[in-house]
């Protein structure tokens, strides 16, 4: 018994230890990122969508390729899905709740609308006889090097000088730093996020098991969340220093990230049959992208309120989980 509750005692500090590390790689990879965009005089959301979603997204490609190259295609593939519905109902809500987040039309009439494009093709390739196959998987992922090039070509286009704006003495700072300093931010906060992330989801999932929660709901719940603690960490701290466009398109980013590539790359090694997701889990999936669409046309912002009914949207979904 006493070595029980050392045990439980040594995880709860290790995910206390581990949360403040991915919060301190959030804010390094936030400045460095941030600093970049500017260096390369290309939009925030144009980084958000590509090298922070790409960073971000690194613990559900391990997860979900290990997943599927242990045979487990129902994990693999819930792990992305329960990182998506956490992704855009927690992470844009808990973002909204703490500062107004200003939507870019872009994500309005082409990111988000490719995201719920891409949950529908994988919701339909799923439903097709219980299996995603090899050419499903090419398919998503040669979507996905289509999309990557599109938002290179925009950015390309859209390259111009930015008008420093009345901006905060820490953005100055991120404006003045040598390119050496911003890629070090980047890659230290990565490794920061990836190895702080993982450390505390296995932590957390060992002493959900102690306490007595089941596989599947670790799965759903405990895994999904803690592998978009980097999305999550990121965009908080995105939101709070007022760049708004690198906390919504590293969500955004992140999702269209795990559905084409992290699957299409998976179901391009080893097919993956998907039997034991509900059609609620499906629903959520879908749903969520679709009422995060529409409550971004509203003025065109998130407001703390709508951030507020996100959340509890999540929870209402978690509470359910867990009564299932």
């Amino acid at each position: 018994m006493q070595a029980f509750m050392e045990n439980m005692w040594l995880e709860i500090v290790l995910i206390i230890v581990c949360f403040a590390v991915v919060l301190w790689g959030a804010d390094r990879f936030t400045d460095g990122a941030c600093g970049l965009a500017r260096r390369l005089n290309v939009s925030e959301l144009v980084i958000g969508l590509t090298v922070v979603s790409l960073g971000t997204s690194l613990p559900e490609f391990i997860v979900s390729f290990m997943s599927v190259l242990r045979g487990s295609g129902d994990m693999s593939v819930g792990n992305v899905m329960g990182s998506n519905i956490f992704n855009i109902l927690v992470i844009i809500g808990a973002s909204a709740i703490m500062r107004n987040i200003k939507v870019d039309g872009s994500l309005l009439y082409r990111d988000i609308p490719i995201c719920l494009v891409a949950s529908v093709l994988l919701l339909v390739f799923a439903m097709s006889g219980g299996m995603i196959t090899r050419l499903e998987g090419l398919t998503l992922a040669i979507a996905f090097c289509g999309y990557l090039y599109v938002t290179y070509r925009i950015a390309v286009r859209d390259r111009k000088a930015e008008v420093p704006s009345e901006s905060t003495k820490g953005e100055n700072a991120r404006a003045e730093m040598s390119v050496l300093r911003m890629l070090t931010l980047i890659v230290v906060g990565i490794l920061a996020l990836v190895v702080g992330g993982r450390v505390l989801v296995d932590n957390a999932a060992s002493l959900a098991r102690e306490i007595g929660f089941s596989e599947s709901v670790i799965g759903m719940t405990i895994l999904a969340g803690g592998t978009s603690l980097p999305e999550l960490a990121t965009s908080v701290m995105a939101a709070r220093k007022g760049s708004y466009g690198l906390a919504l398109g590293n969500v955004i980013g992140s999702n269209i990230f795990n559905i084409a590539f992290v699957i299409g790359f998976c179901t391009s090694v080893v097919p993956m049959a998907v039997t034991e997701i509900t059609p609620i889990d499906w629903g959520m999936f879908v749903g969520s992208v679709v009422l995060t669409w529409l409550v971004g046309w509203t003025a065109r912002k998130f407001s703390r309120l709508e951030g507020l009914l996100l959340v509890l949207c999540y929870l209402s979904y978690l509470t359910w989980l867990i009564l299932r």
